[in-house]
């Protein structure tokens, strides 16, 4: 009788561990807590934080960062720096950050106060240019060019970045490179590269992936792609599989730990809805005459289908004074495309508001992304009009509209949306002087600049220019009752009258 042999090969232990998915290491990147999440930090680094205004701002994260006094010196990207006693503005507060890369202070007055007095250094940058800095940094590129900025005090390094007690300059900013391509100027920029990152996002799994929720993008994806250490602030931790492959916005590749959020999230301003008809009157009872003719003659720049975006204030009114018919797409920076309206009472959501932080809604056909993305249709010429306010507007179009001198808000977006003038339309709504009677319109532009030669339309209450980067200004409508000669009387610049000169409507 024959006997067969059963031969057995025994594998050693470290192969057998991978022969089978029972037998593999489950991989695990979730903490108990975000003091666990952060236990390993160290100080005098940089470190990015997602964010715009309230909206996806990792709270917990950065709470158990305040409370580690021990880990000093930071360098902070992020778009803004919170408010006193919320965000980021406690790590102010508590002298944990050395140094903020921001475009905006905002209505932070203690931001603005440290910078002044000496006690934080700040490198002002524009928006876009910020989120393709961390962008660019995630998928390995040193530098960039870029259209925004040029022939600023960005570009010519006349930005103070740290002051002494005193008020006098201690550290300024540098010059940047600057080259032609095909014709158009551009600056080149250093990306950045972070050691840490702190996120806020939706759901994440224990692999890591994780999904955003409405707005909540903005800065979040590019810098949780960029840092060596990603620690991501999740809403809801949720099991492998349940989000789905094509709705991982950020991969685990990318993520080291995650935690779940402790904080109830904020709003910075609670703005309801108003009809159409009730906005109308408001406007019309608030005493400012003015104002409402800029905004109805605002309102006209509209055509059916254009892709617009709107700077806060007046802008952002004129969609009500929109004719019947026209559908207009609204673009926002912090990465929205088909924009609405303010939001029903208790409709509001913490994770969806307008450039000016304010809640707002989402029209049919809307869509969501991050704000390096946005800022990429808006430089690429995608937005068909831009319409915001001024300073000052020089004969030629060249535009001031974010820093007044002793006043320090930031830049903002509004260098890149005005970055591409032969695509994107530019349209200035203001007061035709200032409140001290001095002339905003003027032959060169006293304060610094947001942008060269980019303005080809001025509405005030006066009056409209068209405005040509070779010929000037050309006078084509005043309100009722107006001459070209009052008009003449406060405008600085000199300009032609149009042969076929109209009338605003009232």
């Amino acid at each position: 009788m024959r006997h067969t042999r059963l031969l057995v090969t025994r594998i050693p232990h470290s192969r057998r561990e991978f022969s089978s998915s029972s037998a593999r290491r489950a991989i695990n990147k979730i903490c108990d807590s975000a003091q666990e999440a952060i236990k390993d930090m160290k100080g005098s680094t940089t470190l990015l934080v997602g964010g715009f205004g309230f909206s996806g701002v990792p709270n917990s994260l950065i709470n158990a960062l305040r409370d580690r006094k021990d880990l000093q010196d930071f360098t902070v990207v992020s778009n803004n720096a919170g408010m006193p006693g919320v965000g980021l503005g406690q790590l102010l507060e508590t002298r944990q950050i050395s140094k903020m890369i921001a475009s905006f202070i905002g209505e932070n007055k203690a931001f603005e106060k440290m910078y002044i007095s000496g006690d934080l250094a700040l490198e002002l940058t524009p928006q876009g240019t910020m989120a393709e800095k961390c962008a660019a940094g995630a998928a390995g590129v040193p530098a960039f060019y870029t259209p925004a900025a040029y022939g600023t005090i960005v570009q010519t390094g006349e930005l103070p970045v740290r002051y002494n007690s005193d008020g006098t300059v201690a550290v300024m900013s540098k010059p940047k490179e600057t080259r032609e391509f095909n014709g158009k100027a551009y600056v080149m920029e250093e990306s950045i590269f972070g050691d840490y990152a702190f996120v806020k996002v939706h759901k994440a799994d224990r692999m890591g992936n994780c999904t955003f929720r409405l707005a909540q993008n903005n800065f979040n994806e590019a810098m949780g792609k960029n840092a060596k250490v990603t620690l991501v602030e999740a809403d809801e931790i949720v099991e492998v599989g349940e989000i789905k492959p094509e709705n991982v916005h950020l991969q685990g590749v990318y993520v080291t730990k995650v935690i779940r959020s402790t904080e109830e999230k904020k709003i910075e301003k609670l703005t309801f809805k108003k009809n159409k008809e009730d906005l109308k009157d408001a406007v019309a009872a608030s005493n400012t005459t003015s104002r409402e003719r800029i905004i109805k003659r605002a309102a006209q720049e509209f055509t059916d289908g254009m892709v617009v975006n709107l700077g806060i204030g007046m802008p952002l009114i004129t969609p009500a004074f929109l004719e019947p018919g026209i559908e207009v797409v609204l673009q926002s920076e912090n990465g929205i495309l088909g924009m609405g309206g303010y939001p029903e009472p208790g409709k509001e959501d913490p994770d969806l508001i307008n450039p000016g932080k304010e809640t707002v809604t989402l029209a049919p056909g809307a869509s969501l992304f991050g704000s390096h993305e946005s800022f990429g249709m808006i430089r690429a010429g995608r937005v068909d009009l831009t319409m915001l306010g001024a300073l000052q507007v020089g004969m030629y179009g060249d535009l001031a509209n974010f820093m007044l001198p002793g006043k320090v808000k930031g830049i903002g977006g509004a260098m890149d949306l005005v970055a591409n003038p032969e695509k994107t339309k530019v349209v200035v709504t203001m007061d035709h002087v200032d409140k001290k009677g001095n002339p905003k319109i003027l032959k060169q532009c006293t304060f610094p600049l947001t942008g060269q030669k980019c303005v080809s339309r001025i509405i005030t209450e006066l009056a409209v220019f068209d405005v040509s980067p070779t010929e000037g200004l050309t006078l084509i409508e005043v309100a009722d009752g107006v001459s070209a000669e009052d008009v003449k009387a406060k405008t600085e610049a000199p300009f032609k009258v149009s042969e076929d000169l109209k009338t605003m409507p009232a």
